[in-house]
C-alpha cells in the first residue's frame, strides 16, 4: 500500500486519539507505527503533516512500539529519516531528534548492545558541541536551536541512565563557556553533576578526574554504561521533597574527594550559579535544586557557594524561586541562613499571605511554606507538626481565618491556627487570645452549617474544619468541650447530617471520639421517634449505641418501631437491634425482637428479627460476637439472610491471593500446524477448578485461549498442559499469566503469575517429510523461492565436525531435510504465519563451518543471528565440560597408577 494522503492522516489521527487502546485493538492499529515510520519519508507529504506524526510518536510511543525489538527499529527508522533529509532548512530536525530520543527511553531499549543508542548519543554530544553542524546536516541558521534540542534529549537520557554523561562532565563545562545556548547547557551539566556524585558516592570512590578536560573514569568514551548501570536504582528526583534529605546527606558523607576534585567541584558549580542570572525563573529554581540536594553533606563543600544567589532571591516575587530558597534552607539551614535571615523570610512569607489580590493558589502556596517552613533550630521531636518559632500571634494576627475566606484558604488557616494554639499556655485565656478566635470561628461554621436547606459544601466544611480541631487539640479540654456540645447542637438542628457525623467519628481520635459517642446517643434517644428525621435517627443511633445506655435506647426504638412502615426504615431498626445483639443483647432487647418478628409486615424483615432473637437466646456474648461478625465460611442460605454473613459475600467475589503453584516451559514440541508450548504445573497446595489465563504484550500473537484443569494436587505429577500460539509475526514474546482457581474453603482467587518467555526457537515447525530421496530437489526448491523477495546471509559457525554433529542432533534434527553427518546439513524450518528459514551448514572443517541461511522474511534475520550465535557459545561451552572432565578423569586415573607403583 503507498504512502497515504494528508487528509487520510487527518481522519487516522483523530480516530486514534480518541481512543488509542481501541485503535490499536482494530484492524489498523498493527500497522500503524510501521505506516507512520514509512510515511515521515514520503515525498507527498507536507513538512507539517510530518511534524504532527512526530508528535504522536512523542505522545503515545509506548501504544505505537509496545515492546524493546520495536522500539529499537522504530528508533533506527527515525535516525535513518533524520539522516537523509536535505541540507536545507527543515521543520523536522528537531522533532526527529525528541522522537528517536523518546522512543529509546520509553521503549526499553537504551543500552551498550543497542545500535541506535549507539548511534544517538554520539550525534547528540556532537550537535550539543556543535561539531557536526555545518557539515550536511543542517544550515548554521538552525545551529542554536539544535544545540538545545540536543542538550534536552541528553537530559532525557541522564534522567533514564543516572550516571550515562559522568564522562562528559568536562566536555559540559568547557562548552558551558563558549557561545550556545546557556540555559539546556546549565540544567544538562547540572544533573549530570548531581547524578555522577550520588552514583559515585554509592560506590565509595571519587570522581576520579571527570571534572578535568580529556578525562573520563574508563579513560575513552564520553558516555559511561558501567556508570549507567550503577545509577540504575532510583536516585532522588529532580526536586526531591525536605523529608527524605537525611539519605541524601548520608550517602554523600561517603564521597572521598582529593583537594584537587573539591577545587575542581567548587568551580563548576561557581561556573552554574554564574549562569542563572541568564536562566528562566523555572530553569533556575530546578537548577538551585540540583546543586543544592547534590552538594548537602558533601565534605569540603562550602554552602557560602550560594550566599550570592540568596542575597539576590531573598525578595524575588518568582513563587518557582521563592521554592527554592525554602529548599536551599532546608538543604543547609543554619550553614547558610543566619537567624535575620530567617527571620527576614518568615516575614516576607506572612505579609505575602495576606495581600488581600492574591489568587487562591497562590494563597495557598505561601501558607504552606508557613505550615512546613524549615527551621534552623526546631524544638520537638523531629517529624512533630509545629508553628515556626519566630510566628508569633502578633505576626499572625492578618492570617487568622475568616468565614468569608475560600474554603481551601479557610482551611489552611485553620490549620495554621491549631498550631499556634497548640503552643499557647493554659492559663492564658484573653478574650483576644488563639483559643477564643477559634471558639468563635467553630461557632460561627456550625451557625452556618445548621441553616435548614443550607448548602452542602457548608456543612462539609464545618465538619473538615472540626476535624482539624481535633487532630490538631485534642487533649485540651477548654477546646475539646465547646466543640463536643456545638456538635451536638449542630445534630439537634440538623439530623440530616447524620452521615457526615458517621464519618467524622471513623476518623478521629478516641478523645472525641467517645464523649461524641455519648452525646449524640444523648440527642437521639431523647428526640420524638415518628418525626421525618427518623431514618437520619436510626442511622446515628446505629453508630453510637453500645452496652451503656440500652434501656434508653430499646424504648426510644419500641416507640418508633410502629413508625418504620417502609422497608428502608425496617432495616435501619434491625441495624441497630444488630449493634446492641452485639454489644450484650438483655431481656428488653429480646423482647423487641418478638415483637418485631410477629408486626413488621416485610417477611425479610421478620426474618431477620427471628434469626436475632434465636441468636440472643442460645449463644453466649463471645459466640454471639463471633457469628454477627465476619466470617470465611460460606454458609448454604437460601433467603436474604445470607447477607447476614460477610463470609458469604466474600464467598461469591474474587479473592486476590497469592500464586499457589509454579508454571513452567517444558520441553519443545516441533510438530502440527502451530506451535505449541508445553506447560508444565506444580502445586503448592490443593487446586480446584485451574483456568489460566495468557496476555501477550503488543500486537504480535493473536489472542491466546485459556488453559482448563479441573484439579491440582501437590506432590502428584500433573500431565503437560499444551497451550497452542498464533503468531501474526515469528519473533519471541512475554506471556503474562493469571490463574483463576478455587480453594478447598470454597473461595474463588485470582492470582499472578510470573510471566513467560516464548523464545524464537520455540516457533520453529518442520515441513512435512518429502519422499525418500527427493529431499535435496525438495530443499533446492524451498531455497531457490525464497529471493528475490527475501533475504540471504552468510555466518561463520566456529564449530568442527564433530560439534557440528552434536549440536545438530541436540537442537536442529526435526529440521533436517538431508544430511551428509558430521560435515553436511540442509535445514528447512517453517516460521508462522507464512514465513520460511533455510539453512545450508556444509564443507565443516577442523576451524568451523560456513552457514548460508536464506529467509522470505528479512525481519527474522536479527533474530536468527542471536539465535545462532546462542547456539554456537552453548555448545562451546558443553564441550569445554567435557574436556575438563575428561582431564580430571586422566588426571585421577595417573594418580592412582602412582599409587599403586
Amino acid at each position: 500500500m503507498g504512502p497515504l494522503s494528508r487528509e487520510a492522516w487527518a481522519q487516522r489521527l483523530a480516530a486514534f486519539r480518541a481512543s488509542p487502546s481501541a485503535f490499536m485493538e482494530g484492524p489498523e492499529g498493527e500497522d500503524l507505527g510501521r505506516d507512520l515510520l514509512s510515511d515521515l519519508r514520503s515525498e507527498k507529504l507536507n513538512e507539517q503533516t510530518k511534524v504532527s506524526l512526530l508528535a504522536l510518536s512523542l505522545e503515545y510511543p509506548a501504544q505505537l512500539w509496545p515492546d524493546t525489538l520495536l522500539a529499537e527499529a522504530a528508533a533506527t527508522s527515525l535516525l535513518d529519516t533524520l539522516v537523509l533529509l536535505p541540507p536545507r532548512p527543515s521543520a523536522l530536525r528537531r522533532p526527529l531528534l525528541l522522537a528517536a530520543t523518546t522512543v529509546l527511553a520509553t521503549g526499553g531499549a537504551l543500552g551498550p548492545t543497542s545500535g541506535a543508542s549507539c548511534r544517538l548519543l554520539p550525534l547528540l554530544l556532537g550537535l550539543a558541541s556543535g561539531s557536526d553542524l555545518g557539515r550536511g546536516f543542517g544550515p548554521m541558521s538552525e545551529q542554536r536551536p539544535l544545540q538545545a534540542t540536543a542538550c534536552e534529549c541528553l537530559r532525557e537520557l541522564e534522567s533514564c541512565k543516572p550516571g550515562l554523561l559522568g564522562g562528559s562532565l568536562w566536555l559540559l563545562r568547557g562548552l558551558l563557556g563558549q557561545e550556545g545556548p546557556v540555559q539546556p547547557l546549565s540544567l544538562l551539566l547540572a544533573l549530570a553533576l548531581r547524578n555522577t556524585l550520588m552514583v559515585q558516592s554509592r560506590a565509595g570512590a571519587g570522581l576520579q578526574g571527570l571534572l578535568m578536560a580529556g578525562t573520563s573514569r574508563t579513560g575513552g568514551g564520553l558516555w559511561d554504561w558501567t556508570l549507567a548501570e550503577e545509577g540504575d536504582s532510583h536516585l532522588q528526583p529532580q526536586a526531591p521533597s525536605w523529608p527524605a534529605a537525611e539519605e541524601v546527606e548520608c550517602g554523600l558523607a561517603a564521597l572521598e574527594l582529593s583537594p584537587e576534585e573539591a577545587r575542581e567541584l567548587r568551580a563548576a558549580v561557581a561556573q552554574l550559579l554564574d549562569t542563572t542570572y541568564l536562566l528562566t525563573p523555572v530553569a533556575q529554581a530546578q537548577l538551585l535544586w540540583l546543586l543544592g540536594w547534590a552538594l548537602r553533606g558533601l565534605p569540603g563543600q562550602p554552602p557560602a557557594l550560594f550566599k550570592p544567589q540568596l542575597v539576590r532571591l531573598l525578595g524575588t516575587a518568582q513563587l518557582t524561586l521563592l521554592h527554592a530558597v525554602l529548599a536551599l534552607k532546608a538543604a543547609f539551614g543554619e550553614a547558610l541562613f543566619t537567624a535575620q535571615d530567617e527571620a527576614l523570610l518568615l516575614r516576607r512569607l506572612t505579609l505575602a499571605a495576606q495581600h488581600p489580590a492574591l489568587p487562591t493558589p497562590t494563597h495557598l502556596f505561601y501558607l504552606h511554606c508557613l505550615l512546613n517552613f524549615p527551621e534552623n533550630w526546631p524544638l520537638g521531636p523531629e517529624g512533630e507538626e509545629a508553628a515556626p518559632l519566630l510566628l508569633g500571634p502578633q505576626l499572625c494576627r492578618g492570617l487568622l481565618p475568616s468565614l468569608l475566606n475560600d474554603p481551601m484558604v479557610l482551611l489552611a488557616r485553620l490549620h495554621l491556627l491549631c498550631l499556634l494554639c497548640a503552643e499557647e499556655e493554659e492559663e492564658k485565656d484573653q478574650v483576644q487570645s488563639p483559643r477564643c478566635y477559634l471558639t468563635e470561628l467553630l461557632a460561627g461554621l456550625w451557625q452556618r452549617a445548621a441553616l435548614d436547606g443550607g448548602p452542602r459544601a457548608l456543612a462539609a466544611l464545618c465538619f473538615q474544619a472540626s476535624y482539624l480541631v481535633a487532630h490538631y487539640l485534642a487533649r485540651q479540654p477548654m477546646v475539646l468541650t465547646p466543640l463536643i456540645h456545638g456538635l451536638a447542637l449542630l445534630y439537634r438542628s440538623r439530623p440530616v447530617l447524620a452521615p457526615h457525623f458517621v464519618d467524622l467519628l471513623d476518623h478521629v481520635g478516641p478523645e472525641l471520639r467517645e464523649p461524641l459517642r455519648v452525646v449524640l446517643r444523648q440527642e437521639v434517644v431523647s428526640s420524638p421517634g415518628g418525626d421525618e428525621a427518623l431514618r437520619w435517627h436510626l442511622q446515628m443511633l446505629a453508630k453510637v449505641a453500645d452496652g451503656d445506655a440500652q434501656s434508653a435506647a430499646l424504648s426510644f426504638l419500641q416507640a418508633t418501631a410502629a413508625h418504620c412502615t417502609d422497608w428502608g426504615l425496617q432495616q435501619a431498626l434491625l441495624r441497630v437491634c444488630r449493634t446492641l445483639l452485639r454489644a450484650g443483647g438483655g431481656s428488653g432487647l429480646a423482647d423487641l425482637l418478638q415483637a418485631l418478628a410477629r408486626q413488621l409486615e416485610d417477611p425479610d424483615g421478620r426474618d431477620h428479627a427471628r434469626l436475632y432473637y434465636i441468636l440472643l437466646a442460645h449463644l453466649t456474648g463471645p459466640k454471639l460476637g463471633v457469628a454477627l461478625g465476619p466470617s470465611l465460611a460460606a454458609p448454604a442460605l437460601a433467603s436474604s439472610l445470607v447477607a447476614e454473613n460477610q463470609g458469604f459475600v466474600a464467598a461469591l467475589m474474587v479473592q486476590e491471593a497469592q500464586a499457589p503453584m509454579r508454571l513452567s516451559v517444558g520441553p519443545r514440541r516441533a510438530k502440527g500446524p502451530l506451535p505449541v508450548l508445553q506447560l508444565q504445573v506444580e502445586a503448592l497446595e490443593p487446586v480446584y477448578s485451574l483456568e489460566l489465563r495468557f496476555r501477550v504484550e503488543g500486537q504480535l500473537y493473536a489472542p491466546l485461549l485459556a488453559v482448563h484443569v479441573p484439579c491440582v494436587y501437590p506432590g502428584r505429577a500433573a500431565r503437560p498442559l499444551l497451550l497452542p500460539l498464533q503468531p501474526r509475526r515469528p519473533a519471541p514474546a512475554r506471556l503474562h499469566v493469571g490463574a483463576l482457581y478455587t480453594t478447598p474453603t470454597g473461595l474463588t482467587c485470582h492470582a499472578h503469575l510470573p510471566p513467560l518467555i516464548v523464545n524464537f526457537a520455540d516457533l520453529f515447525l518442520p515441513f512435512p517429510q518429502p519422499p525418500e530421496g527427493v529431499g535435496q530437489g525438495f530443499f533446492e526448491d524451498l531455497w531457490d523461492s525464497c529471493l528475490p523477495e527475501g533475504a540471504e546471509s552468510r555466518v561463520w559457525c566456529p564449530l568442527g565436525p564433530q560439534g557440528l554433529q552434536n549440536l545438530v542432533s541436540r537442537h536442529l534434527e526435526p529440521f533436517v531435510v538431508v544430511a551428509q553427518p558430521p560435515t553436511s546439513y540442509y535445514i528447512a524450518i517453517r516460521l508462522p504465519p507464512d514465513s520460511r528459514l533455510l539453512l545450508r551448514l556444509e564443507a565443516a572443517q577442523a576451524d568451523g563451518v560456513p552457514v548460508a541461511l536464506r529467509t522470505d522474511d528479512w525481519a527474522v534475520l536479527p533474530l536468527v543471528g542471536d539465535y545462532l550465535r546462542g547456539l554456537w557459545a552453548a555448545e562451546e561451552s558443553q564441550v569445554g565440560r567435557t574436556v575438563a572432565l575428561e582431564e580430571s578423569c586422566l588426571r585421577g586415573a595417573a594418580k592412582v597408577q602412582d599409587t599403586l607403583l
